[in-house]
This record gives structure tokens, C-alpha cells and sequence, in this order.
């Protein structure tokens, strides 16, 4: 069955090669696990022989439908037909592991990073340009979305794709990434959305960024928030944050 144009997506063809990205993963037996656009359960299925139980996410009615069909054998599998983005997520440990839409990369990594109860473990396939950019330690330009979760989550690129390794084949380079929930967050959970208020309005607004008393981090005028590096945004916030008490 194929996807409509509105719900444009690229399905990974192999089972195979789902398990050997699971392999470099840390799902265990033990696990609950979601699968974000779950297409016709190609994820799914193979999650569901790893796993303890999976959640297969399909906003699309035709595909869900045809999702159902296929996971009838799985007694592990519940589909769930609606959107991710306004669904409410687990109070209880879960990890996540889905091949997104690419136009929808940003505003669920939000979902995931502003959760309540963030999953311990999520694992990706997005852009390579996009993944990048969420690496905080990178030497590349960092992204604001980087800079936002890198506090709380630790990310890495585990492995590159091929083309066609999808059907139908992507125009862009494709990554598989890790985004693990940090043992100790380098900033307070009840001080974070404060933070990212923070980043957000640097990135967004040079005025915003004029007046950061950047000087008190050894930073010299005329850096870029791009050229910023985690240490330095964590270290710029504790000192706004301590002057201000709130932004």
C-alpha cells in the first residue's frame, strides 16, 4: 500500500536491517518501546521479538488499518491510530525507536525533551544535517535544537544509511541517532524550561544575545550563539539565572 503524498514518508524496506540497528541499541527484553510512524509495521514487528511490548504510532487511516492486519499476530503490539505529537505519553520508563517523517523531526524531539517523563532511550532515523545539529560537542555549526536538549540528553550519530536502504529512496542523507536521558542533567529538570527560554531567544534574537554577559565566560565579542559551545550555554545560564532568579 502506498503512503498518500500528504503523509510523505520513507519506509525502510528491510527487516533485516532493522535488527541490526536494534542490535546497537540498548532495547532489552524487558522494554516498552514506541514506533513512531509505524507505516505497515516493518519496525514494529521486528521490535516486537526484542521487546517486552511495542506501541505502533500511524496517524494515516489506510495505514493504520493495514498496520492492524499485520500486527494481529503480534500479542505484544497495540496500535494506536492518532498523532504523536498530541498523544499523552507513558508515566512509567520507555524508550523509543522509529523511522519519522523528516518534516516532523523538530517538533517531536520537542514532545520528547519537554515530556514530563522523557523516554530513557530514543533512537532515530532522521537527516544527517538535522542529526548533526543535535550533536552538542560537535565542531560544526550547532544547532539551536542541539543546544537545547544537549543538557539533558547525550547524542549520537550510530550509524549512516543508504538510499536504498528506503522505498521510496530519500533525496537526503539519512542518520540513525541515539538520544539517551543524561544519569545527571547538567542543569536542574525544574530550571530547564528556563534554559531553553534562554537558548531560544539567543539564537532568535540578536538584541536578546547583545546583552549576555558573555565576558564573564571568557567569551569574546562578535561570537555567534551557532559557534557556542554546551559548556559555555550552561555556563552562561547559571550566571543570568543567578542574577535574575527566573527568565
Amino acid at each position: 500500500m502506498k503512503r498518500l503524498d500528504s503523509y510523505s514518508q520513507n519506509f525502510i524496506r528491510s527487516p533485516q536491517l532493522v535488527k541490526e540497528l536494534i542490535g546497537l541499541t540498548s532495547i532489552c527484553p524487558e522494554d516498552i518501546v514506541y514506533d513512531i510512524g509505524a507505516g505497515s509495521g516493518v519496525i514494529s514487528s521486528v521490535l516486537a521479538e526484542k521487546c517486552d511490548s511495542v506501541v505502533a504510532i500511524e496517524f494515516e487511516p489506510r495505514m493504520a488499518t493495514k498496520l492492524r492486519d499485520n500486527m494481529t499476530k503480534y500479542r505484544n503490539v497495540t496500535v494506536y491510530e492518532g498523532d504523536f505529537l498530541t498523544m499523552p505519553l507513558p508515566k512509567t520508563p520507555y524508550k523509543i525507536f522509529a523511522n519519522i517523517p523528516f518534516h516532523l523531526s523538530s517538533p517531536i524531539i520537542h514532545k520528547i525533551i519537554e515530556s514530563d517523563n522523557p523516554p530513557i532511550a530514543t533512537y532515530l532515523i532522521v537527516q544527517k544535517q538535522f542529526g548533526e545539529k543535535l550533536i552538542s560537542d560537535s565542531n560544526r555549526f550547532k544547532g539551536q535544537l542541539g543546544m537545547m536538549l544537549g543538557p539533558e540528553f547525550n547524542v549520537r550519530i550510530r550509524r549512516r544509511l543508504q538510499k536504498t536502504d528506503f522505498w521510496p529512496h530519500p533525496n537526503v542523507d539519512t542518520v540513525f541517532i541515539e538520544i539517551i536521558h543524561r544519569l545527571e542533567p547538567l542543569i536542574e529538570r525544574s530550571r530547564m524550561l528556563a534554559y531553553r527560554r534562554l537558548v531560544e531567544g539567543c539564537y532568535s534574537d540578536p538584541k536578546i544575545f547583545a546583552k549576555m554577559p558573555i565576558n564573564e565566560i571568557n567569551l569574546k565579542s562578535g561570537i555567534k550563539p551557532s559557534q557556542m559551545k554546551l559548556n559555555q550555554w550552561v555556563a552562561l545560564f547559571k550566571i543570568v539565572d543567578n542574577v535574575k532568579g527566573k527568565i
